[in-house]
This record gives C-alpha cells, sequence and structure tokens, in this order.
C-alpha cells in the first residue's frame, strides 16, 4: 500500500516536527524490482557485466534487477539518470572509468560530480584492446603504425562514445605515437562494434569482452592489449607496454553505485549480495571467460579507487591538453 508523507504522519499520529525516518525505511528492502541503470548501450562489456551479476544478485535479495540501458554521451546520460532517481535502493548504477573518472576529466560540464554517488563495490577490472577491421591492411601493431604515419587523418577509429574510456585511451595513443586519427564517438560500445565489424570504420579501442568473441571469430584482429600481462586467450597478442607504449596500457573496471544519500543498510544489503554473486563457482567463472578478473572490495575501497582514478586521468587530460571534439 503506497502512502503520501502526509497520510503516513496522520495514521501513525506524528507531526511533521518528529517525523526523521524516511518512509521507505519503514518496509523491507528491497520492496520492488531494482534496477541497474547501464550508461551504454546493450552489447558492450559494460552491459555484459551488469547482466552477468544481475540475475544471481536479484535471487539473493529476493526481487529481479531490471538491467536498463541508458546510453549516450559517453555514458553521461546514464550516469544523470542516476543522479536523479530516489536514493532508496531500488535504482542503482554501474559506474565505469568512463562516467567516474575520463567523462568527467574531459568534460567539466558533464551535469554530475562523480563524488556525489554512493559506491558500493567494484565487481570486476578487465583489459583494453586496439583492434582493427578483419580487412584492414595492417596485420600487427608496427604495420598499422607506420600505414597511419603515412596517411594522416585518413583513418577514423570508433568508440563507446565522446569522453569515454575509449575516446580517451584513443587520444593518448595518439599522443603518444605522434599520429592522427579521427575520433567517432557512438552511444555505447555495441554500435561501435557493429560498425567496425561491418567495416563502416576500419578500428576501435574497446574494453576487451565485448571485442573478444568477434576477435576470435575472425570478424576483427586485435593488435594490443591494455593489461598488465597477455590476455590467455590471446596469447599472440602484445600489451601496449610490451611494445613501448607503456601510457596506453590502463585497464578498465565495472562497479555498482547509488544515488547521493542511498541508506547505509541499503549498501549493505546490495554489498552482500554482490560479493555473495562474485563468489559463486560459474559466476566467476564467466567473468574470467571474458577476459576479465572478479574484484568485490569493500564500497570504502571502492570510493578511494574511484577518486584515484578521476584524479590520475585530469592529469592526463592537462598534460596531454586533451579536449573535446
Amino acid at each position: 500500500m503506497n502512502l503520501q508523507r502526509r497520510d503516513f504522519l496522520r495514521i501513525a499520529g506524528a507531526t511533521a516536527m518528529t517525523y526523521s525516518v524516511p518512509l521507505f525505511a519503514q518496509t523491507r528492502f528491497p520492496s520492488r524490482p531494482i534496477t541497474f541503470i547501464v550508461p551504454f548501450a546493450p552489447g558492450g562489456t559494460t552491459d555484459i557485466i551488469a547482466r552477468i551479476v544481475a540475475e544471481p544478485m536479484g535471487k539473493l535479495l529476493g526481487q529481479t534487477i531490471i538491467v536498463e540501458n541508458r546510453g549516450g554521451g559517453g555514458g553521461t546520460i546514464g550516469a544523470i539518470a542516476l543522479r536523479n532517481a530516489a536514493p532508496d535502493g531500488h535504482t542503482l548504477g554501474i559506474a565505469t572509468v568512463s562516467t567516474m573518472a575520463t567523462n568527467p576529466a574531459v568534460n567539466p560540464n558533464t551535469g554530475y560530480n562523480p563524488l556525489d554517488f554512493v559506491p558500493i563495490t567494484n565487481l570486476a577490472s578487465t583489459p583494453n584492446v586496439l583492434a582493427v577491421n578483419s580487412q584492414f591492411p595492417a596485420k600487427n601493431l608496427s604495420e598499422f603504425l607506420e600505414l597511419v604515419r603515412r596517411s594522416p587523418g585518413k583513418f577514423a577509429f570508433a568508440s563507446s562514445g565522446t569522453g569515454g574510456v575509449g575516446h580517451l585511451m584513443g587520444e593518448i595513443f595518439k599522443d603518444t605515437t605522434k599520429t592522427f586519427i579521427t575520433h567517432l564517438g557512438y552511444r555505447g560500445a555495441g554500435p561501435a562494434l557493429n560498425d567496425v565489424i561491418a567495416n563502416q570504420v576500419p578500428i576501435l579501442f574497446d574494453n576487451l569482452p565485448s571485442s573478444l568473441p568477434h576477435i576470435q571469430g575472425g570478424r576483427l584482429r586485435a593488435l594490443a592489449v591494455a593489461s598488465p600481462k597477455r590476455v590467455p586467450q590471446l596469447p599472440d597478442v602484445p600489451t601496449f607496454a610490451e611494445v613501448g607504449l607503456a601510457p596506453v596500457n590502463d585497464g578498465v573496471w565495472y562497479g555498482i553505485i547509488g544515488p547521493k544519500g542511498t541508506p547505509a543498510e541499503v549498501v549493505k544489503a546490495v554489498h552482500e549480495a554482490a560479493i555473495k554473486t562474485l563468489q559463486l563457482p560459474e559466476i566467476r567463472q564467466r567473468i574470467i571467460a571474458t577476459t576479465s578478473e572478479p574484484i568485490g572490495n569493500t564500497p570504502e575501497q571502492f570510493a578511494k579507487q574511484i577518486q584515484s582514478e578521476l584524479d590520475k586521468y585530469k592529469r592526463i587530460v592537462q598534460s596531454r591538453k586533451i579536449v573535446l571534439e
């Protein structure tokens, strides 16, 4: 039964002066289905990780978790939707390096402060990849660099959105290698992938899990990965650090956050469900199969991670003078 606040006060015999506990705290959480806002279109790594954990987390919490894609603006549209949601735990979001660090670092007018959200846990970390359409003439990174240096501005790269981690990775790559490749931002990794697979755009900077099936299927060719070590699924593909491009060798992560004001008891319940989910052998295996690593840290650890990542990309943007196109 849904009650307006004034009706609740009247029934309880309370007054506005004595009312101090939020109405949603009077009922068990969760009292209805939970929405996970994924700030990118379907098909990208953020979407994949969210859907892997949504069903088992929902079972543990006793309510269905619905994954809702809100793509656009390099993740800003979804982040703003989460910022505007009621802080009762029934709307949560998937935080990424794009939404919490690269986009705010590049664009001070995102419409939200990444430090205003309530961190719950980092679900997984994953490598990034530079890939090309299988018809692209360069067979390896050395040939790729020779080709793009010979024809500055001729080629374009796709990313999940302007200001997103794929975009910034591409800009750091350009700056480090002294090359010029035009950026094309999409509403998520899925649409970007589709156009690169169709050879509408030849080059892609992406999170590896969403690109991996297409690399393994021969539709894309991986040239280098951003990872501490080579990825077992792609043993012949070097890391950027191996080829002397250490500034490009940063991976990404995906975590759960809530709107500002989300109660501590809700954070605790969601965190416990997430940790139990990440401990399930079948869920761990599904995450590992995407080339990602399950994490599951504390809210405090995740908050420090977000702050550190934001500070890092602000320094990179400032030192490399990266601006929105």
